[in-house]
């Protein structure tokens, strides 16, 4: 089959000849992929700044597709059903699936200490491939997978695997409450959907802090919210103590670990690795936010230390909060939002390739070229 194959670091090519996945259990599925998504996660990996990334490994938690096989012990999904799959792999049955904290499985990366089981996203979070393929192996298939609405739109449908969960919990984790001003760090596909829907909580001001013009331009129209470009601001902590006047009530960091905008942890976090990711964002949300104002982080870090002013947090008196979205406890909810029109996930879709074409994908997408925003792969045999 075809598929994306990892090489190193910034290096991925077509796999014309990757052997088909089989039923390995009987809760397994084989799906049919129709919809692929590269996210800025997947950056993180093809950048090399995720441990154990391990060379032929294929990418992708982001998909949508038809259910080709099942294992003997799959009793809700059928040959044939449609299918957008989480982005968590979750047993459904551990402590913490009890929990509805889907994003910290323990069952599907027992060997962790963190993060559950992702679909292609390193050894570290289970070593599973991912969707960046014409077929992909789904694990817990009674648990994981939503079978879409035949009103649903594919482009929607393989949104609802991450980026809209995700946007959506960070404005959930912050607790806003009505009125609220927040600040989301980050214009890419996850900052967008922050932005939107912290007005959904009753946020009463958003303001998106990002460092190119064409992404805060299209988060401004895609939001309805007040934007900035740090690189024309001296002090970004200084800046939004005087915007907002004692400091925002909650601030979102939609950015993680390839963070811009200082030398220092742009070397020790980037370049070097001495630190799990630049934290940048990080710091300017605690700094910035006002005293007992709460922080939301969605950004992904690695899993080693940063150098981060924790003792702010203490003094501040922070509320820090952050996890991988427990996408299937959110796709009720978010389903009928786009059913009733409320939010467009496809919207964000600025690029369509042929999977044939996903070298290029992760270039245009890394570089930020063609002011792309979000991108979807289609493999040849995508008709639903």
């Amino acid at each position: 089959m075809l598929a994306m194959n990892y090489r190193g670091p910034f290096r991925v090519r077509l796999d014309r000849n990757k052997a088909e996945p089989e039923i390995q259990h009987p809760q397994d599925a084989i799906v049919r992929v129709t919809r692929s998504c590269i996210c800025g996660s997947d950056l993180h990996l093809y950048h090399g700044l995720v441990p154990d990334t391990r060379v032929g490994m294929t990418f992708g938690h982001e998909f949508t597709g038809v259910v080709e096989a099942v294992g003997a012990g799959v009793q809700k999904l059928k040959v044939g059903d449609r299918v957008l799959v989480p982005f968590n792999i979750a047993c459904g049955t551990c402590p913490f699936c009890s929990q509805q904290l889907y994003g910290n499985c323990h069952e599907s990366n027992s060997e962790a200490t963190a993060v559950g089981g992702i679909f292609g996203y390193s050894h570290t979070a289970g070593g599973y491939d991912g969707g960046q393929a014409e077929y992909v192996r789904v694990p817990y298939a009674d648990v994981g997978p939503e079978i879409i609405p035949d009103w649903m739109d594919l482009d929607d449908a393989v949104l609802l695997t991450d980026v809209l969960p995700t946007g959506y919990q960070a404005a959930e984790m912050a607790g806003i409450k009505k009125g609220d001003t927040v600040v989301v760090f980050g214009a890419g596909p996850i900052g967008i959907m922050a932005a939107k829907c912290a007005w959904l909580f009753g946020a009463g001001r958003v303001i998106v802090i990002d460092k190119l013009d064409y992404r805060l331009e299209f988060v401004q129209n895609y939001a309805q919210c007040e934007v900035y470009n740090f690189l024309s601001i001296d002090d970004p902590v200084l800046f939004l103590k005087k915007l907002t006047g004692i400091g925002p009530d909650v601030c979102i960091d939609a950015v993680g670990a390839e963070a811009a905008g200082d030398l220092f942890h742009t070397l020790t976090g980037r370049k070097t690795l001495l630190q799990a990711g630049s934290p940048t964002a990080l710091e300017w949300a605690i700094n910035g936010v006002k005293k007992g104002g709460i922080i939301s982080i969605v950004g992904v870090y690695g899993p080693t230390g940063n150098m981060i002013p924790i003792g702010n947090v203490v003094n501040k008196g922070l509320t820090i909060r952050g996890n991988q979205a427990s996408v299937k406890r959110l796709l009720p909810r978010l389903i009928e939002h786009i059913k009733n029109g409320i939010i467009n996930p496809k919207e964000i879709i600025t690029h369509r390739l042929p999977l044939e074409e996903v070298s290029e994908g992760y270039h245009i997408f890394s570089a930020k070229r063609d002011n792309c925003i979000k991108t979807v792969l289609i493999p040849p045999r995508a008709v639903a």
